[in-house]
């Protein structure tokens, strides 16, 4: 499964009945409940990281990414244009990109 396919997923759970799936709850509770839980997720993956648990880092990191995904999904942010911002910064190298900011 690529990321594309895991948000066409999403976007497709984003009317679905609550209770029919995960990824409708957290999507019914609103963009803000969405970003908590990618910022939980994300501290768990940095635990983890630190502590060089590579397979339970590898099973957050998972976690990240979706969580990622329902975030953008729920204040209505295309993936498309997240991967276009990255090849945008492709060509640019990251100290020059930092300081444009």
């Amino acid at each position: 499964m690529t990321l594309d396919d895991l948000y066409t997923t999403i976007l497709a759970r984003k009317d679905a009945d609550p209770n029919s799936s995960w990824t409708a709850q957290l999507l019914a509770k609103g963009p803000e409940k969405c970003a908590e839980k990618f910022g939980e997720e994300a501290i768990e993956a940095i635990i983890e990281a630190v502590k060089n648990d590579k397979p339970a880092l590898t099973s957050e990191a998972a976690d990240v990414l979706y969580h990622l995904l329902v975030m953008l999904a729920a204040r209505d942010v295309p993936l498309a244009d997240v991967l276009n911002e990255l090849d945008r910064r492709q060509s640019t190298s990251g100290i020059a990109e930092k300081a444009a900011r």
